[in-house]
């Protein structure tokens, strides 16, 4: 199995209101970046699309290394909340219903098909990677008011 490191981070300008998320993918020697966005959104959403985006990038299964500033991320699945939500019927812990099921879903769906290790990241700090990603999102978000 290809191994290859991902870094991803998603932004918003506004909360809800237009977003962007980045990505860079590691592989041996060689690098590639990504980079979308949606003109009404929320930060959430973008941090999601973004690993969804670049997982679905990758044309075979692979071993990743994905890292990213999102706890609401990371935590998903080192914290096992996801287990929990479809468990329950896509329903919080406070019986209500799980904000941004679909794009869960399609993560899910993307991350089955690889090995991946979650890492969180601390945001905006020494991490050159998760950097170039942010900039890549509000670089996203600025080709949308062009």
């Amino acid at each position: 199995m290809k191994q290859c490191i991902i870094y991803t981070d998603g932004a918003c300008s506004g909360n809800p209101g237009p977003g962007g998320w980045g990505a860079v993918i590691l592989y041996k020697t060689q690098r590639k970046e990504i980079s979308g966005g949606e003109k009404e959104t929320t930060n959430n959403r973008m941090e999601l699309m973004a690993a969804i985006a670049v997982l679905e990038v990758l044309l075979e299964p692979c071993e990743v290394e994905l890292h990213s500033d999102s706890a609401y991320l990371i935590n998903a699945f080192l914290k096992n909340w996801l287990a929990n939500w479809q468990r329950n019927g896509w329903q919080t812990s406070k019986k209500q219903p799980v904000e941004n099921k679909d794009l869960w879903q399609r993560l899910l769906g993307q991350a089955s098909r690889h090995k991946i290790n979650w890492h969180k990241v601390k945001g905006h700090a020494d991490s050159a990677e998760n950097n170039r990603c942010d900039q890549l999102a509000r670089e996203a978000i600025q080709k949308l008011g062009e």
